[in-house]
């Protein structure tokens, strides 16, 4: 016997969903990524209020979502999140979506395009990454044993992890007031979720996803990212098919922070 689809509304309260913009318009779909929530995309998403209908929405276990409805067992894994994201697109009635990930959402759109691309119309990948490990034929930026000491500091002191981690994660050392937003927003997710979330999200491995993307791709790469070096966003445009690969003059891991008119004119260029 088949599971019967989420109500409507119980699928936008879960996700928090927010909509905006012209009715009828092209969607344009935002997803944040680790520790973060749709408030993240402050800067960015209301420069296509004119002519899109914008969606945003926090994934389960941030934000404004109901965190009653994290199961470890769904989220042991990105397909987890690629599952939400479809049931927002279907709820919503989405046809020809934009979807714009950051981060670890953005490989969260290449699986739920994988999946079921009949509502999705194009990708933005802001600063992903499919494998943070290095292996001896692919540079993800870290070694087994830095992911493995990461996450271990983060299981023993979550909050003293963020205060750490959140401004070298931010890479604008001088705009303190980057690294603090993002200081709090870190600490603003339940820890137990966050480590959860956190070990999934440093330990996955989704190369092989990147060959079967069918739509057109966007990726964009900031100048000087400690989480997402260059020479992963070169290898995540050069496996997807047809893709378009975008430097910015940018720093950090969160360009829609530092540097959103750089991130809202490539994907402008990029959706026409």
């Amino acid at each position: 016997m088949e599971t019967p689809a989420p109500a409507l509304s119980d699928v936008l309260h879960r996700n928090n969903v927010t909509v905006s913009g012209v009715s009828g318009a092209r969607p344009i779909v935002f997803a944040h990524g680790f520790g973060c929530s749709q408030v993240m995309w402050r800067h960015v998403a209301p420069a296509f209020e004119s002519d899109h209908l914008v969606v945003l929405f926090d994934s389960v276990g941030s934000g404004e979502s109901d965190l009653s409805a994290y199961r470890p067992g769904k989220y042991d894994s990105l397909e987890g999140y690629a599952a939400d994201l479809l049931e927002i697109l279907e709820a919503l009635d989405l046809r020809n979506a934009v979807i714009v990930g950051h981060s670890v959402s953005a490989m969260v759109a290449v699986l739920a395009a994988n999946r079921d691309s009949s509502r999705i119309g194009r990708l933005v990948l802001l600063g992903p990454s499919p494998r943070y490990i290095d292996t001896p034929d692919y540079r993800g930026g870290f070694s087994r044993e830095d992911i493995h000491g990461l996450l271990d500091a983060l299981d023993a002191n979550y909050f003293g992890w963020s205060k750490t981690m959140a401004p070298v994660i931010m890479g604008n050392p001088d705009r303190a007031e980057l690294g603090e937003e993002l200081t709090e927003s870190f600490c603003a997710t339940d820890p137990a979720i966050a480590r959860h979330f956190a070990h999934v999200t440093f330990l996955s491995d989704t190369r092989r996803d990147l060959a079967g993307v069918s739509v057109p791709t966007l990726v964009i790469q900031t100048e000087n990212d400690v989480i997402a070096p260059l020479e992963v966003g070169r290898f995540v445009h050069e496996s997807i098919p047809r893709s378009v690969f975008r430097i910015i003059p940018v720093s950090g891991h969160m360009p829609h922070l530092s540097g959103p008119a750089e991130v809202i004119a490539a994907i402008r260029e990029f959706v026409g």
